[in-house]
């Protein structure tokens, strides 16, 4: 995981601990260093990791992705770590002191209040760890395109910190399609994901971009490239307007 977020154990340590004294001002270093920050959303089978691969590969994009950074954040001997176990109980780790995500999901998926008692505990601290390896890569001036990648990206109010957001869109046929292929789920299982995420009309009202990716490979990379074009040229957005 480490590797793909690009980020050290000592990063995620430090931000564990020293929290986000004040985003605006850190808003606009990251602005002042021209640091530009673009959320990926989309729902389940829409193909987002095929668009992060071509970021990454092509513009040289640094690729956060909340999910990721969540298992980061609830390492052993952590702040969010030790706010689950105190939340949970010590019944939920492994004799290694890492959390059992099993033990720990039988406790929650039970029961929504739970969940989101969990939920309140572990998003903060990963979008915390963002924001600290956001100005961690201004600081050292690498990685200056970063690309957050989350699920729930619109749901925990990322567009506070990007500049732009785009909609990864596919039909649902070839969404249902992929899922059954790559991850041997049943039609009613992807249909269930489906039906518990935002629908295709709230991403495309709250995303200033829908990326097609349909279809041909070829013809998604085209629509990134001209969006692109004018994003990274754009000085409106989320901390770029005066």
């Amino acid at each position: 995981m480490t590797e793909k977020t690009g980020m050290r154990q000592s990063d995620q340590m430090f931000a564990s601990k020293a929290g986000i004294q004040n985003i605006e001002s850190m808003k606009r270093e990251w602005k002042t260093a021209g640091v530009k920050i673009l959320g990926i959303t989309g729902g389940v089978g829409a193909g987002k990791s095929t668009i992060l691969t071509y970021l990454k590969e092509n513009y040289g994009a640094r690729i956060l992705e909340a999910d990721a950074v969540g298992h980061l954040v609830q390492e052993p001997d952590t702040l969010c770590w030790g706010r689950i176990v105190e939340t949970f109980g010590a019944d939920i780790l492994r004799d290694d002191r890492t959390i059992d995500r099993g033990r720990l999901g039988t406790i929650v998926y039970s029961d929504r209040d739970k969940l989101d008692e969990l939920n309140a505990i572990v998003h903060p601290a990963v979008k915390e760890y963002i924001c600290q390896e956001i100005d961690r890569c201004r600081r050292v001036k690498q990685g200056l395109l970063i690309v957050i990648e989350a699920a729930l990206l619109l749901e925990d109010h990322y567009d506070e910190i990007c500049d732009e957001i785009w909609y990864i869109y596919a039909d649902d046929r070839v969404r249902e399609e992929r899922l059954i292929r790559s991850r041997g789920y049943s039609q009613k299982k992807v249909r269930q994901i489906m039906e518990n995420q935002l629908s295709e009309e709230e991403f495309r009202r709250r995303c200033r971009t829908v990326i097609d990716n349909s279809g041909n490979p070829e013809n998604t990379y085209d629509q990134m490239d001209t969006a692109l074009q004018i994003f990274l040229t754009d000085k409106t957005g989320a901390f770029f307007d005066e």
